[in-house]
């Protein structure tokens, strides 16, 4: 079966230099299991192919719910010199919740 991850979670981006980092936040315990076993880096980093030029950490955070992944070598640089139209990184968390998951 296939889902939306925005059907079992929200998330937020943002920047940290040339880094975008996006927070995945599953709505309940039973989304959470299923984002920690199919949402993984390598995933991620498919779904973001020609935009992330690096790699990409995970980061688990269970008492939260939530995964945290760095993208490296994403931004253009950063804010202050990309000509990137989201050189903030902050529309990344929406184009990552529309990975659609096979479980």
């Amino acid at each position: 079966m296939k889902i939306q991850l925005r059907d079992i979670a929200h998330g937020r981006s943002g920047d940290k230099g040339d880094a975008a980092n996006i927070g995945i936040i599953a709505n309940d315990d039973d989304g959470y299991k299923i984002i920690e076993k199919h949402l993984t880096a390598d995933v991620v980093k498919k779904h973001f192919t020609g935009i992330c030029n690096g790699k990409v950490e995970r980061f688990e955070l269970p008492n939260l719910r939530a995964l945290n992944f760095m993208l490296h070598n994403t931004l253009g640089g950063g804010g202050t010199v990309s000509l990137k139209h989201d050189a903030q990184g902050k529309t990344l968390a929406a184009a990552l919740l529309r990975l659609e998951l096979e479980v």
